[in-house]
């Protein structure tokens, strides 16, 4: 009898909330949570606009989430709850967990700093023209090291100048002179935290995917193993061009050796 009394006091919404989810995580291929901490909803709405027809985004409480993930009875899906937080969305797609991630990565918004936020790397004013006027901005630069020139009635800098380093806060000074000079640190959006991959049947907590970056580091190991790899003669389709103008070259070498006349002594025959 006070179960039943307990189910009529739930509200309708919260049961139906409860139900959607519920579908949701039987249905689709990918379950993802994402962070939306600190994002404005002017930026939610945009990002959610993008992600329409690729997949669904919710954002209920953290207690209806949950309950939705128990009453599942999916045993994996039951792992992403230690990854819910109270600013998160949960994202239902038929995309690959780390095609979604990357969607989502791809779509975040460039955001200024504020005072006492935690670089998220090296920040740098760099070299060159601004559309800052002499005035109290020149003290504002000086304050923080930056080396200035006027020109054309305007100010330059003079120089790089890493103003603030990684990990280190953002003094109010520094925030004043980024706004200024339109630095924007800081990046927001939806950040997968985990996600279950259905098909693979794996849980993914490691969501961070930098394709430039990864592109970057795979150039850069290609440039260092070309070398190598034509260094100890190991032959492919891309080190054949090198190994021949190698040979080539050591032929000539040799030729040359060959066809040299001795010196003598200088003593006349």
């Amino acid at each position: 009898m006070r179960s039943k009394k307990l189910v009529e006091q739930i509200p309708e919404v919260k049961i139906k909330t409860v139900e959607d989810l519920k579908n949701l995580i039987k249905k689709d291929k990918t379950i993802l949570i994402a962070s939306i901490k600190n994002l404005p909803a002017s930026q939610y709405q945009e990002i959610s606009k993008k992600l329409r027809g690729k997949a669904v985004v919710k954002v209920p409480k953290k207690n209806l989430l949950i309950r939705a993930i128990e009453e599942s009875k999916d045993k994996e899906v039951k792992k992403l709850e230690s990854k819910i937080e109270n600013s998160v969305a949960i994202l239902f797609s038929d995309m690959d967990a780390f095609e979604l991630a990357s969607e989502l990565l791809q779509n975040k918004i460039a955001a200024k700093a504020k005072p006492g936020q935690e670089a998220p790397e090296d920040i740098e004013v760099q070299e060159g023209p601004t559309e800052l006027v002499p005035g109290p901005a020149v003290s504002e630069l000086g304050n923080l090291g930056i080396e200035i020139k006027i020109e054309k009635g305007k100010i330059s800098i003079a120089k790089n100048k890493i103003i603030v380093k990684k990990g280190q806060k953002i003094s109010a000074a520094a925030a004043d002179v980024m706004a200024k000079l339109d630095i924007k640190p800081f990046s927001i959006g939806f950040i997968p935290l985990a996600a279950y991959d259905k098909n693979s049947g794996k849980i993914y907590t490691s969501m961070n995917i930098d394709k430039e970056g990864t592109i970057t580091k795979l150039k850069n190991a290609y440039s260092r193993a070309l070398p190598f790899a034509v260094n100890i003669g190991y032959a492919n389709k891309q080190t054949i061009p090198f190994l021949l103008a190698k040979a080539l070259a050591h032929a000539r070498a040799l030729e040359k050796n060959i066809h040299t006349p001795e010196i003598n002594s200088g003593e006349e025959k």
